[in-house]
């Protein structure tokens, strides 16, 4: 093993001994494990995903009236995929894909109209969308009836 050396406060020395202690390691190996976990962090860090503007401008005027007058989420998915496009779930959001090869385009909210906002106009959410908890923060006053409906039927 190489050795390094490091600069710390006297704070800093004092805390990682007392640390160190605590966990019956040396401070040499929190320190280390501290950096492996930093260097694994950042290697599997996924980078932004972000459409090019190029492809998505275009793609915004195509979709805009399907995105801004649909009724229902079943009217959007269906206007998208005689298109050749679907909405997807995306973390805690959407995806538009292209329909039907799957391949990603971009995010919703990149055309213009997050997951919330169209949560909020079409008064529920996603189908399907495992993020329920959402509901309660796009949908406040609508949560309690989404509620109802659900344990009604």
């Amino acid at each position: 093993m190489d050795q390094v050396y490091i600069k710390l406060s006297r704070e800093m020395r004092v805390e990682l001994c007392r640390l160190a202690r605590r966990d019956d390691v040396s401070p040499g190996q929190i320190i280390r494990d501290l950096i492996d976990k930093e260097i694994r962090r950042r290697l599997d860090a996924r980078p932004p995903v972000r459409a090019d503007e190029r492809l998505v401008a275009p793609l915004r005027a195509r979709l805009a009236d399907d995105l801004a007058h649909s009724a229902d989420w079943n009217e959007l998915q269906h206007s998208l995929r005689a298109k050749g496009y679907e909405l997807r779930e995306a973390g805690g959001g959407l995806a538009l894909h292209r329909h039907p090869s799957g391949r990603r385009v971009c995010k919703a909210s990149e055309l213009g109209f997050s997951y919330g906002r169209l949560m909020q106009r079409f008064h529920a959410p996603f189908p399907g969308h495992s993020h329920d908890w959402l509901v309660g923060r796009y949908l406040k006053e609508d949560a309690d009836d989404i509620e109802l409906i659900e344990t009604a039927g």
